[in-house]
């Protein structure tokens, strides 16, 4: 949690010198104006993060009438867990998938796909959650939310970077244009490097909560049956995600869609590796 900590200190830290960088291009006006944005994407990404991911991902609240399962479920593995009940939300995406948000175990928030409560099985429903709620104890939610602020927020300052380069025809203090391929060399690469951020940051997580939760239900193997259901319904399965919101889910919603190097930019680790993973878990406990 500690490490967590820091790596999301960092990250929020980084966020806010990036926009400053870019506005100090502009001299001392740009600088105060790149300060005052940076704060507040960085306030933005810490207190607003599960609202942002719930908004984006079109999920409703629901009430423990409108969702008895899937709140009895959440109930008996948060109190398994000692932690309190996170709001819980139902997205109307056809794709089966899943994902947790918030800043803290008393700001969490845990959303499920439609599609998801249609295709699998209880089990699977109470493994896919157990790995959320993982989420949350580990405080993977914050981290995880503040990347794709980061993300956000570095695409953001890359296309001011642009225009900026754009409406000045390249002045400032290089009048031989330093600044217009400064820039545009920004444009170009910091998507880049938000997408690798968000890679390093997802796939030791999801390892990590994958574990965590099959110990917390006992087994492995309903979240390994989930994860291969799911997996090939988001191949057949198109939903409409902010790009920057896609490491939050269980399984990348975008894995059935044909993208230039899908596995260099690829935010989630192999689900054939996780659930062997997941598998060997549930022979060792069985064996015990």
């Amino acid at each position: 949690m500690m490490k967590n900590t820091f790596k999301t200190a960092v990250l929020l830290a980084a966020l806010g010198a990036l926009f400053m960088g870019i506005g100090a291009f502009w001299g001392q006006g740009g600088l105060m104006i790149g300060l005052v944005l940076g704060l507040l994407f960085v306030g933005g990404s810490y207190w607003f993060s599960d609202k942002i991911a719930v908004k984006a991902a079109g999920a409703q609240a629901v009430t423990e009438a409108e969702a008895p399962q899937l709140y009895a479920i959440v109930r008996d593995l948060t109190t398994r867990a000692g932690m309190p009940m996170p709001r819980l939300y139902i997205a109307p995406a056809a794709q089966p998938n899943a994902f947790a948000t918030g800043r803290n175990e008393n700001h969490a928030a845990v959303a499920v796909t439609q599609g998801l409560l249609q295709v699998v099985t209880e089990d699977e429903l109470r493994g896919v959650l157990a790995h959320e709620i993982s989420h949350v104890r580990n405080r993977d939610i914050l981290i995880g939310s503040v990347a794709a602020a980061v993300a956000m927020g570095i695409t953001f300052a890359a296309r001011m970077a642009m225009w900026g380069a754009i409406f000045t025809g390249g002045g400032g203090r290089d009048r031989d244009g330093g600044n217009v391929f400064g820039l545009l060399a920004m444009m170009i690469l910091a998507p880049i490097a938000a997408a690798m951020l968000q890679m390093a940051l997802s796939r030791s997580r999801e390892y990590e909560a994958d574990r965590s939760g099959a110990e917390l239900i006992g087994t492995g193997e309903p979240l390994a049956g989930a994860l291969l259901k799911i997996e090939s319904y988001a191949k057949q399965v198109p939903m409409d995600v902010d790009p920057a919101q896609a490491t939050a889910y269980i399984i990348n919603p975008f894995t059935g869609r044909k993208v230039s190097f899908a596995n260099l930019f690829m935010s989630h680790p192999p689900t054939a590796d996780r659930v062997e993973r997941l598998r060997a878990m549930h022979a060792d406990s069985t064996a015990a």
